[in-house]
């Protein structure tokens, strides 16, 4: 390992990637998204077909409850050990890559694939740590995450880190220099996910690399947030400690399951936006929990009048209105909303709930029968660092790194496992 990096949380890694193939129909979209349109998942499986992809190394969120989830799981499983044996990956050791996304809206996203420390992480509410969850870690989403990664030879990263770099100086000064690295990839995504285009960083662009997040480090308490993927990233810290009760401490330091792959971003680059996340209820019958909504606030009202407070907007079929919510306690309207449907919801294990990216689809779910959508404002990307490090946290699925075609795809790789 670089010896600069020694001190750093964020460090080189041997990164995987595929070789020999098409990397269009290799690199597929995070795993918990679209979670509510199971077309979606089956055009990419149409797409792929019998091609080597990522698909294969991964389970959709959706199908986590499935009745053959523990099938699914050892054929993910003994599919990466063919891929490994077949050769279908070639090593870069102690890289760094850098990346260049360009998304369906034209802008571009620029990031560095490496690996992070998982002693350096952690996803509980007043954390010290250098890496910091930005939101509720729901711990029940973690044993299901556990059953795919524990005896998985490979991972594959859709995590998202943010550095909070407002000078810029960590990743934007690579953009420059592109012409002194290894070209690695350059490709359209499927569906819509835009363009990606990857680099493999020189001796001395890692030095820099580590000059400037020394830098960085040195000027706040909190070096990294965990922008997508805290659950993600919640279940390879739930594996590395599960690996550690398993072996001698003096191995710990060597364990592959001690990091994990990233990709980290500025969280003040401009191809970087922050989207709300939807809400969608379904299974219930809209009336109900609206009126419950009102009952539980003292003093809200329902109207085409909005007040002050928090307004939540819904939409149920062709019924569309808002919900004001006066002298709220929460700071922002998705705690004020979150906390009441964490409630409700217990009390009424028929409904469900999901989170859903992109307005236009929150729209169409929600006119079919039963459904009920609330549309959220997205928050200034400013907050996020000053509140995780006041507050503990923010509510869960606050905002979204863009709309879910924007989301990070599937495509590098690391060993987990010896």
């Amino acid at each position: 390992m670089t010896h600069a990096f020694d001190r750093l949380p964020f460090k080189p890694a041997d990164i995987l990637l595929p070789q020999n193939c098409d990397l269009a129909l290799w690199s597929v979209v995070a795993c918990d998204q679209y979670t509510s349109q199971p077309e979606y998942w089956q055009r990419v499986e149409d797409r792929v077909g019998k091609n080597p992809s990522a698909l294969r190394l991964i389970l959709p969120e959706s199908c986590l409850d499935g009745p053959s989830v523990e099938t699914d799981i050892m054929e993910i499983n003994n599919t990466m050990t063919r891929y490994l044996r077949g050769g279908i990956f070639a090593e870069h050791p102690q890289s760094l890559f850098y990346v260049e996304r360009a998304l369906s809206s034209g802008a571009v996203r620029r990031g560095l694939i490496g690996m992070v420390d998982l002693d350096a992480y952690d996803y509980e509410p007043g954390a010290s740590s250098p890496i910091r969850a930005t939101e509720d870690t729901v711990l029940s989403r973690i044993p299901p995450r556990v059953r795919v990664r524990k005896n998985a030879p490979l991972e594959l990263p859709h995590v998202l880190l943010l550095a909070n770099d407002p000078q810029k100086t960590v990743i934007e000064p690579l953009s420059g220099q592109t012409g002194e690295m290894l070209p690695l990839y350059d490709f359209e995504l499927m569906e819509g996910g835009g363009r990606i285009r990857g680099w493999k960083l020189n001796d001395a662009q890692l030095d820099q690399v580590a000059a400037a997040l020394t830098a960085l480090a040195q000027q706040s308490e909190m070096l990294l947030a965990v922008g997508d993927g805290n659950h993600s990233l919640a279940c390879a810290k739930a594996c590395y400690e599960r690996r550690k009760g398993l072996t001698r401490p003096e191995q710990w330091p060597n364990l592959p399951s001690r990091y994990a792959l990233a990709e980290l971003g500025n969280l003040h680059d401009e191809g970087l936006k922050f989207e709300p996340i939807h809400r969608l209820l379904t299974n219930l019958e809209p009336r109900q929990l609206l009126d419950s909504l009102l009952a539980a606030y003292p003093g809200a009202f329902e109207g085409e009048g909005e007040g002050e407070g928090h307004v939540l907007r819904y939409l149920h079929g062709y019924t569309e209105g808002a919900v004001t919510i006066p002298q709220p306690r929460c700071q922002l309207p998705v705690g004020t909303l979150q906390g009441f449907l964490d409630r409700w919801l217990e009390e009424h294990r028929d409904a469900s709930i999901d989170y859903i990216h992109g307005e236009n689809v929150a729209r169409q779910l929600a006119a079919r029968p039963r459904a009920l959508a609330f549309f959220l404002d997205p928050m200034e990307k400013e907050h996020l660092f000053p509140t995780v490090i006041q507050d503990g946290k923010l509510p869960r699925k606050t905002f979204s790194m863009g709309e879910a075609q924007d989301k990070r795809f599937y495509l590098e790789a690391r060993k987990i496992r010896v």
